[in-house]
Formats: structure tokens, C-alpha cells, sequence
């Protein structure tokens, strides 16, 4: 069996890796670690875990996490570089985290506003080349979840030259699991419910750069790229609307064709037969991604449209799939594409 210490473990993304973790055929679930609720038993934070109910929260020390064979690091971005450079040389690591994503030092600096600590494999495996890199590497940077949502959408339209590159717009509703378990008062229940609100519009979100970065990647070229998330009344899951120009000459069955023939193969990405849309609900509790799309040929657009579970493809299920490739196992184990309902 495979040792995987989870660090971040009482955060949302952490319990849900935990969850994961325990379904998974090769691995066991070893030190689960925690900064301020060190010391508390797992069943007080996730008490849907009950088969772990009496594990205690560990310090999240290298010492603790060094003795597992993979160590997950879901803590707040700007606080995995400093645990990793602790971590014996032998560790396998994924970062949840944004430490590792941007090869860009200034963007990471801009955005982040914390010195850059170097770039890891992105692990986005859907994404052309990097199922291969992911397999041949130790330490993968998970990607974020809205960039998961719009690059899974877009690339294979930048990769074919169906869409233009410097008119990209995508407006991405979140459920309120994607800011983190920390209590703050725009997140508790009296202002969420019943609400949709927008926030750091105008270029101001760290994900922007990179959906820039994959995008750019895909295309061969540079991509521009406007970005406005919204804040939904839902714990979990994100659609993601995500519109460029229509190249001249393309057509509504050549784009669709495109997104077909990418994912033809992918276990977790699903093209939804035409006129079905995505709904977060379809992929709650799952690795999956849903998509469809449309050409508007009164605007010249076309909309790609993606839903995921921000914890699980947005997070923890992405990062249980790295590690699957990682360690030459079988893509999907421990995850399904298949959730529940109603």
C-alpha cells in the first residue's frame, strides 16, 4: 500500500481528498496534518468521515509528512514552498496550492504579492503533452479550479485555430466551498443565500494569469484574456461561460467536432450530445467535466460552457488523478465521473 499524508487535512479540499483517499484501492491515508486544529480528532472537523473519526490532527511539520510516500499539500497559497523545502528529496509531492503554478516570477508577485518560489509540472493531464510530464515527475503543481474549467473549455479550439486569441471573455460562477473553510462575514449563510454576486473584477483575480498561462500554452502564441467570477448561493461547483471570436470560415459543426475529437479518449471530460447544457448538480462529488458549446454567428462568438466541482476536478480529485499518473496506476482510480442526484 502507498502512504499519502494530507496536509491542510481540515480544510474543505483536504476532507475531500480524505474522502478520496480512503475509496482508493492502493493507498492509505497516513498523517493527516493541520496548523491551527492540530490536535483536534478528525470527526470534530469532517464528521462525514467517520471511518477516521478518532485520527487526530498532526502538526504540520516535515518531519510528520516526510514518512508517507506521497505528501498532498492543500494549505493556503504562499505556504507550501516553505514546507516543501523541508521535505526529504524522496517525497512525491502535489501542491493543491498555487506556490508552484506560474512560471512567471512577476505575475506570481503581482497576484500573489509573495516572493516566487520556481515552477512545477502543471497538472492539468487533459491538456496536450503533459499526461506524459506528469508521469515522468515528482512534484506536480495542481492547477487551480476556475483555470481548470476555462483551459478544459478553450484549448482545444486555441490547439485547432478556431478561436482568436486576444478577445477571450469568461464569467465563471463559484459555490462558496472555493473561498476556503476560514470564517468571514460575506460567506456566512444571511448574505450568501438567495444571492449571486460578482467580485475582483476588472483583472484583478489570481487566477487570471493562469488561464493565461495554459491558454497561451495550447495556442503557440500569447492569449488575452478577461476574467469575472461570481460568487453562487451553492457549496460546491463552478460553470464556467467562456467566449472568444470565431475565427473566419469556422463552423458550429467543425468547432463542435473540435472539442469531440480532444476528449474522445478522456475518462473524466465529457462533450454533452447538442442541446444539453451543463449543470453543476450533474458533476457534484465527482471528477468529471461537462461541456458544451455554441457559435453565435449573429456575434462572431463562440461560448464554450464547463462545469465542475470546484473540490473535486477544481481540486481534490485532479490531485488524486496526478497522483494515479504519477505513480503508474490506473488514471481512475479512486474517482468516479459519476454523480448523484437529485
Amino acid at each position: 500500500m502507498i502512504s499519502a499524508a494530507v496536509a491542510g487535512a481540515s480544510g474543505y479540499a483536504g476532507g475531500e481528498l480524505i474522502r478520496l483517499l480512503l475509496g482508493h484501492p492502493d493507498f492509505v491515508v497516513g498523517p493527516v496534518a493541520a496548523g491551527g486544529k492540530a490536535g483536534e480528532r478528525l470527526g470534530q472537523v469532517h464528521p462525514q468521515l467517520g471511518s477516521l473519526a478518532d485520527r487526530v490532527f498532526e502538526p504540520t511539520t516535515a518531519a510528520v509528512l516526510g514518512a508517507a510516500d506521497v505528501v498532498f499539500l492543500a494549505l493556503p497559497h504562499g505556504e507550501s514552498a516553505a514546507v516543501v523545502a523541508q521535505l526529504p528529496s524522496t517525497c512525491k509531492v502535489i501542491d493543491l496550492g498555487a506556490d508552484f503554478r506560474l512560471r512567471d516570477g512577476a505575475k506570481w508577485e503581482q497576484f500573489y504579492g509573495l516572493p516566487h518560489a520556481g515552477s512545477w509540472v502543471y497538472g492539468l493531464p487533459e491538456l496536450p503533452g503533459v499526461r506524459s510530464q506528469v508521469a515522468g515527475a515528482s512534484q506536480i503543481a495542481n492547477p487551480g479550479c476556475f483555470p481548470t474549467a476555462v483551459a478544459l473549455a478553450l484549448s482545444p479550439l486555441l490547439v485547432d485555430g478556431l478561436i482568436g486569441c486576444d478577445d477571450i471573455v469568461v464569467t465563471a460562477a463559484s459555490g462558496t466551498s472555493g473561498a476556503g473553510r476560514k470564517a468571514t462575514e460575506q460567506l456566512i449563510a444571511s448574505e450568501v443565500m438567495g444571492s449571486i454576486s460578482a467580485y475582483k473584477v476588472g483583472g484583478g483575480h489570481q487566477h487570471t494569469p493562469e488561464m493565461e498561462q495554459s491558454l497561451s500554452d495550447s495556442a503557440g502564441r500569447s492569449v488575452r484574456l478577461s476574467f469575472t467570477p461570481m460568487l453562487a448561493p451553492m457549496p460546491r461547483g463552478i460553470l464556467a461561460s467562456c467566449s472568444a471570436t470565431a475565427v473566419s470560415g469556422a463552423s458550429a459543426a467543425g468547432i463542435r467536432e473540435s472539442l469531440v475529437w480532444a476528449y474522445e479518449n478522456e475518462p473524466f471530460v465529457h462533450v454533452l450530445p447538442p442541446g444539453q447544457w451543463p449543470q453543476t448538480a450533474s458533476v457534484s462529488g465527482t471528477n468529471a467535466v461537462h461541456l458544451q458549446v455554441a457559435l453565435d454567428e449573429h456575434s462572431g462568438r463562440v461560448i464554450v460552457v464547463s462545469a465542475i466541482d470546484n473540490l473535486g476536478k477544481g481540486a481534490a480529485g485532479q490531485a488524486l488523478q496526478n497522483a494515479n499518473i504519477m505513480l503508474g496506476l490506473p488514471e481512475t482510480w479512486g474517482l468516479t465521473c459519476d454523480g448523484v442526484a437529485p
